[in-house]
């Protein structure tokens, strides 16, 4: 019997199976949706619809740099075991190259974007039902610049390009060894200080406000004049900064010296015009 899109839909949404299997299943049984299902369920791949409603707090985060061109993505499973499965890392290196194929960085519009015949959701339904957890694709983000260098680093390494904490650090302009040299350095300083902005003008505002007013309310308490509390407040402020800006932080290698001081030295140094111009962090669970 000739087999419709509406079945396999059916089918698919019974079972959570791939597309091209459900399709298969059903040309195998002569369309009989229950032969199918049993069909699939021989195959070991009728259980990524049981799976898919699990937690995923485990992981990893994999990276695909491109010279100025980065893709970075987190690719997420139930238990940490998975999460270091050749199956489940060769599946984040495929989701990511991919990715940075893919035009854009919508998760919902690169699921239902094509990889081979299937799609990207069905490659992700495949594995699950293969491995036994659900996966799930968290983020996927890019970055570029015009010219210039992407720099990766990656915390508790994998793979070459995967691992629990990845990093890619956006450099503008001329990046010589010594400026990529340090490009790994700071990527590796952003891992571990984890910065919530790249410099104070791009820094929301709110983070900014909210923690004049927690200062504020702290310092009233103490019972001191209104001229004194703003002054403790500008002062508590700068250090605040220092702790989530990235160019105001103390270099990670030395402990003292502030990343934008570090840059201007180098800048100096080798006479080469670069700027840091962004970076993407992402860490396996956190939101």
């Amino acid at each position: 019997m000739s087999i419709t899109a509406s079945m396999v839909k059916e089918l698919r949404e019974k079972t959570g199976a791939g597309m091209l299997d459900c399709k298969k299943a059903l040309e195998e049984t002569n369309g009989d949706m229950e032969e199918s299902i049993v069909w699939l369920r021989k195959k070991g791949l009728a259980s990524a619809g049981k799976k898919a409603g699990r937690e995923t707090s485990e992981g990893v985060i994999a990276a695909f740099v491109d010279g100025n061109h980065a893709t970075i993505i987190e690719l997420s499973s139930e238990t940490d075991f998975v999460g270091k499965n050749e199956k489940f890392l060769q599946l984040a290196d495929s989701l990511v190259k991919s990715a940075h194929n893919f035009k854009g960085d919508v998760i919902s519009e690169f699921l239902t974007s094509h990889h081979g015949k299937a799609t990207i959701a069905d490659l992700i339904a495949e594995h699950i039902a293969v491995i036994g957890e659900n996966i799930i694709l968290k983020k996927l983000k890019k970055i570029s610049v015009p010219h210039g260098k992407i720099i990766p680093y990656f915390h508790n390494r994998l793979t070459d390009n995967i691992g629990k904490i990845g990093v890619v650090v956006a450099f503008e302009g001329e990046v010589n060894e010594e400026v990529e040299e340090f490009g790994k350095q700071l990527a590796m300083h952003i891992a571990a200080l984890k910065p919530l902005a790249l410099s104070k003008s791009s820094l929301d505002a709110n983070v900014v406000e909210k923690e004049k007013d927690v200062l504020r309310a702290q310092a009233l308490g103490s019972g001191k004049p209104a001229d004194v509390v703003e002054k403790m407040i500008e002062g508590r402020i700068r250090k605040f900064l220092e702790e989530i800006v990235l160019l105001e932080q103390p270099f990670v290698v030395d402990g003292k010296t502030k990343i934008k001081e570090i840059i201007e030295e180098l800048q100096n140094k080798t006479k080469s015009n670069f700027t840091v111009s962004s970076y993407i962090r992402y860490e396996v669970g956190e939101s």
